[in-house]
This record gives C-alpha cells, structure tokens and sequence, in this order.
C-alpha cells in the first residue's frame, strides 16, 4: 500500500514509460554523434511515440453517486451475457473496450470499494479484438467489490497481439476509489468489464470511451 499515492499523481507520462523513453534518448544521441542521422532522428520519434503511449492525461471523474466510470480508454466492440469465467459470479454483462496502440493505456477503477480477489492468467497473444483473446490470451482478472449492496465487478486486462506485459498495482484487501488508475497493457490490449445484470448500461456498440471520465453505467 505504500505506492498507492504514486498511482494519484498527475505525471503527464507514467513512471513505467520512463526507461522506454530514456533508451530511445540514447539512441538518438549515439546517432547523433556518430553522425548517423538517420539513427538519430529514429531515436526522437521512437521517444516521442513512447512518450505519447505512456500518456497520463488529466481526467474529470464523475462524482454522482452509483455511477461506473469506464476502467480504460478505446472503442466498445462488444456487449453481452456472459459467466464469469474468474470467480464465479454467475451470469454477468460483459462490456469490451479494445485499445489500440493510440489509446492512453491506463486502467482505471470503475467505482470506489475493495479489491475482493486477484486472478492472473498466462497465456497466448491472438489479436485483442479476437473472439478467443477473452478466454485465451494472457490476462489478469480482478474483483471489486463495492460499499453497498449489489455493487461488484470484474476487471480484466487482456493482451493483445503487441501487447506482451500487464501490469496491475492491486493486491486482495485493498481499498480503490472511482477513476484511480490501477495499472496498464503496454502496447495493445482490450479490457472486459463484467457487471451484475441488475445495473444499467449506457454504452452502445461502437461507442468510444475514455477511462475514468465516461459513463459506462449505473447500479440500481
């Protein structure tokens, strides 16, 4: 719990991004030097690109009581019923963002309560947007659960094809708040958000959502 402060702050490019960063800057200086431009100059972009990636833009999050903030930024690509196939939780909605590669990264806390389990799966690297990424690419499934009665959720972070490294900051017990980022995909993902069918969505197919900031629904 020590690092959960870092995780507030309002850094324009996250600590994970820096050596990402700093080894692209030391590229482009041995090119410059050597006078190999070209080396160089792929070195700027290559910075400028990761540094774009490992955004951490200012987000207003909505503050009404019961509402569920989107936990990423990207597109809605699917809507549906599903099991929860991590803990257990039965018949759920299942909302899927994918993110590509010009999505922030981030993954943020649908609504304020309590990590309940932690569930981290290896696996392959098919395509985000991929029917079978969900039940078989690597992924990392956490539960929340809420302050009143019926408020729970299960956060997935799924790999992608590029995507090759999840990370999670949350262990079981603690305590997250509404639009808290909680960890990132590096590279291209998708997130699957599972929620009690008694709560009531507002996102269509297609929409496109930012973390912390859109409305994904409500509970009852």
């Amino acid at each position: 719990m020590g690092g959960w402060s870092l995780h507030h702050r309002n850094e324009c490019v996250i600590r994970e991004g820096w050596p990402f960063v700093v080894v692209s800057l030391g590229v482009a200086l041995v090119g410059f030097f050597s006078h190999t431009m070209w080396i160089g100059w792929c070195g700027v972009i290559a910075a400028v690109a990761t540094a774009i990636f490992f955004r951490n833009p200012r987000r207003t999050i909505p503050q009404s009581p019961g509402l569920i903030v989107s936990p990423a930024d990207g597109k809605v690509i699917g809507i549906e019923e599903r099991d929860d196939p991590f803990f257990g939780r039965g018949r759920m909605h299942c909302v899927t963002i994918f993110l590509s590669v010009l999505n922030v990264h981030i993954n943020r806390m649908p609504f304020d309560g309590r990590v309940a389990s932690v569930q981290y799966i290896p696996g392959k690297y098919l395509l985000a947007f991929h029917p079978k990424a969900s039940a078989e690419n690597e992924r990392n499934a956490v539960h929340i659960t809420g302050t009143a009665l019926g408020e729970e959720a299960v956060i997935v972070q799924i790999a992608g094809l590029i995507a090759r490294r999840i990370i999670s900051y949350l262990t079981p017990g603690d305590p997250v708040s509404r639009g808290m980022r909680y960890g990132l995909i590096r590279f291209g993902s998708r997130v699957d958000l599972y929620l009690p069918r008694s709560a009531t969505l507002h996102v269509r197919m297609g929409d496109r959502v930012q973390g912390g900031a859109t409305t994904i629904g409500a509970f009852a």
